[in-house]
């Protein structure tokens, strides 16, 4: 895969798995509602395991917020084992609630791409599974016409040397997972998993986007 990813900005001036079985599943059944200060928006993206993509999006300034879930399944209000056995269709995703003058949703984009493997079907590394999936789901209009634009351009440019299988849709609603998800990373950073596959990723954000990262 090469290094250099396309920057965002030219678009608009054109137009986990064996270690989570461990825990006891404690069912969150809250539909997600949010009270958004004025002026943030909303970014869900699925890529992956949501312990990784939580950890990575933290480290960015501008990013409000970052909420593990379950999104674009068939049934309502999953639970972790209804995602994971793939019985509900969900795909593990965070939702993150973002303040566009500081990171807009283009850089948000491009840290995505750079920090999950968006050819691969289904799969991250030894994660396997459709809730594994690259995916992202966007907002509004213009979120999706972006991420579609983007996807263009990175196969246009052969930028992984395989082609980009990352999925666009329009977003469904979106459930927070239960307690023990939130905040993985940070809170057990001992873990094997946590080290070997998580820490990697927030290595390489914080190198490839060192203008980006909170102070």
């Amino acid at each position: 895969m090469k290094t250099i990813f396309i920057p965002l900005m030219a678009l608009f001036f054109l137009g986990c798995q064996s270690d989570k079985l461990k825990k006891a599943n404690v069912i969150n059944k809250k539909q997600v509602t949010m009270d958004l200060k004025k002026g943030n928006e909303v970014a869900i993206f699925a890529g992956g395991c949501f312990w990784c993509t939580e950890a990575v999006f933290l480290e960015l300034d501008g990013v409000q917020s970052v909420k593990p879930g379950y999104i674009g399944g068939t049934i309502p209000n999953p639970s972790y084992d209804d995602v994971c056995s793939g019985y509900s269709g969900h795909a593990e995703a965070i939702q993150i609630v973002f303040d566009p003058a500081k990171i807009t949703y283009g850089e948000l984009l491009e840290v995505f791409f750079a920090t999950h493997d968006p050819t691969t079907v289904n799969r991250q590394g030894a994660d396997v599974g459709t809730q594994y999936r690259s995916e992202v789901f966007a907002t509004n209009a213009q979120q999706k016409e972006l991420a579609l634009t983007y996807i263009q351009l990175l196969n246009a440019q052969n930028t992984y040397g395989k082609l980009v299988v990352t999925k666009v849709s329009d977003a469904p609603e979106f459930y927070i997972a239960e307690d023990y998800h939130q905040n993985y990373y940070n809170q057990n950073k001992e873990k094997s998993y946590c080290s070997y596959v998580i820490t990697p990723k927030v290595d390489k954000v914080r190198e490839l986007f060192k203008d980006k990262l909170k102070k």
